[in-house]
């Protein structure tokens, strides 16, 4: 039974020890040229997802080693039962490599090649059948209890708004420090968005090594924007950001930052990089909403909390992602896509921590099976943080 000072929720525990919200079956295309045959097995199989990108080939160093690093953590993340590789054949990103990788984690793999099956219909077909057994064979397993502990919690912000900082972010501060109390991680992302809020960080960093860090990823940031000619401190990149009332990034990045609670950073972690401690977790990602929420759940995050005060769809093939609205007005204008209402907290009507402790229990209920607006959409959002050129 759960309850609050031993809360819980049901899932799956893994071959690697590892334990999923979640039982999909992931066809999982290492290029883009295989996107739509994978899709095609989807709709053909129920029980799988995919994902659409444009990734995979003419990419090289750090960049194709990022690439790399996020499709195996995609196929290794515990909310996934077992893994279809398709991939074309000749691409830089080979299938078979991908597959090896994922394979360490002790779940089932298989690779499906389009040019060794004879193109595409050879392969949907090899790559369904497949599928269908890993279908089957996942569906044969029960949900078991487990205690917070075992979760990796990602979170982020998209659309910001005034309130942003002033009801939704906090109240997942406190969501935060929960998890972080109750021996789990929380992930805190979107570099972009917490310059300007650096010190706020590094102050609470448990040595100094992490505290130089703080500073070495925020400075690493500006400099590619300041290489593309923009200074971003003194801007505000986004339109939607203004339109909800804010007005430097520096007011944005000090509501973002509230995400993270109270507790101490225990590390930093390179985008889709699994971290290595329990704890509040700093993740370099852009502020891209697509790409840091797929850099989260390719690090392991089995569930993403994503507050907005502008309202958004995005969601993820393998994880679910629970929407917080930040006033009350978005939420009754975009109920089809917001899970939870924060507004309450400008509203007067709720505390940031009674807020808190609802979305708390919503993680619990949506461990447990409970689905998510954006999953009842098939909300299947993907996209990879790109550091280098095309060749």
């Amino acid at each position: 039974m759960s309850t609050q000072n031993n809360p819980e929720f049901w899932g799956y525990r893994r071959p690697d020890g590892r334990v999923g919200v979640r039982n999909h079956v992931l066809i999982l295309p290492t290029i883009t040229c295989a996107t739509q045959a994978a899709k095609q097995v989807t709709e053909l199989v129920h029980g799988t997802v995919s994902f659409i990108h444009q990734h995979g080939c003419a990419q090289v160093g750090v960049d194709y080693e990022q690439t790399f690093r996020t499709y195996v953590g995609m196929g290794t993340n515990p909310n996934v039962y077992g893994v279809v590789v398709m991939g074309l054949g000749c691409e830089t990103h080979q299938a078979r490599s991908v597959a090896g990788e994922i394979a360490k984690s002790g779940k089932p793999v298989e690779v499906v090649s389009i040019q060794d099956h004879g193109g595409t219909l050879g392969a949907i077909a090899q790559a369904a059948r497949i599928a269908a057994q890993m279908v089957q064979d996942a569906s044969a397993l029960s949900r078991e209890p487990f205690d917070f502990s075992e979760l990796i919690v990602g979170t982020e912000c998209g659309g910001s708004d005034a309130c942003s900082g002033l009801s939704a972010n906090p109240a997942v501060g406190v969501v935060s420090d929960m998890i972080v109390d109750h021996g789990g991680t929380a992930i805190l992302a979107e570099t972009t968005e917490l310059i300007g809020a650096e010190h706020l960080l590094a102050n609470r960093a448990v040595d100094d090594r992490v505290a130089k860090r703080v500073y070495e990823v925020i400075q690493a940031m500006e400099n590619r924007a300041i290489a593309m000619g923009v200074d971003i401190r003194t801007g505000n990149p986004s339109p939607g950001n203004i339109r909800g009332g804010l007005t430097t990034l520096e007011e944005k990045s000090l509501g973002a930052a509230a995400k993270a609670g109270t507790r101490p950073l225990q590390e930093l972690v390179e985008y889709a990089q699994r971290p290595t401690k329990k704890g509040l977790v700093w993740m370099d990602t852009p502020g891209h909403d697509i790409e840091q929420l797929t850099g989260m759940v390719a690090g392991g995050a089995q569930v993403v909390l994503f507050t907005s005060g502008r309202g958004t769809p995005t969601g993820s093939p393998i994880a679910p992602v629970i929407k917080i609205a930040t006033n009350t007005l978005m939420f009754e204008r975009m109920k089809d896509n917001m899970d939870i209402n924060a507004g309450t907290i400008i509203d007067g009507k709720e505390s940031i921590e009674s807020v808190g402790q609802r979305i708390f229990n919503e993680i619990a209920l949506v461990c447990s099976g409970k689905l998510t607006k954006a999953e009842i959409l098939k909300q299947h959002d993907f996209g990879i943080w790109r550091i280098g050129p095309t060749f």
